[in-house]
């Protein structure tokens, strides 16, 4: 097995613990996780992509995603709360350079659009 596909394989099961942490724990955003184990096993694993999109609970999010272009309401408030909140945070204490507190402002509002641009399941 390379060890690229382990690296995605880890990586994957890390982002599937913390998709499922999501669904009881507020603060943490559920969809994003599990499209980034999506990908990491579909790149990695179709045993492990198969067992994925198959799940009642887990697959639901991946699907609705994917064929719906939906987010949970609940999903994009908690994204763009941390997000903003990590970004503002960075921008006001951390970073000292002007240009790179103005990049991050430029990503987050991308981000926000983008996630912003799909309907509310």
């Amino acid at each position: 097995m390379p060890l690229i596909r382990i690296l995605f394989i880890v990586l994957g099961t890390i982002s599937l613990t913390l998709g499922i942490i999501g669904i009881f724990l507020p603060l943490l955003p559920t969809t994003p996780f599990l499209l980034l184990t999506s990908y990491l096993y579909y790149r990695s694993s179709p045993k492990y992509y198969d067992w994925l999109i198959r799940q009642p609970v887990l697959g639901k999010y991946i699907q609705d995603y994917k064929e719906k272009k939906v987010i949970p309401l609940r999903a994009k408030i908690l994204s763009l709360t941390l997000l903003w909140g990590t970004i503002l945070y960075c921008v006001v204490f951390v970073i000292e350079s002007w240009w790179i507190r103005g990049l991050l402002l430029l990503i987050a509002i991308g981000v926000s659009v983008h996630i912003l641009s799909f309907r509310n399941n």
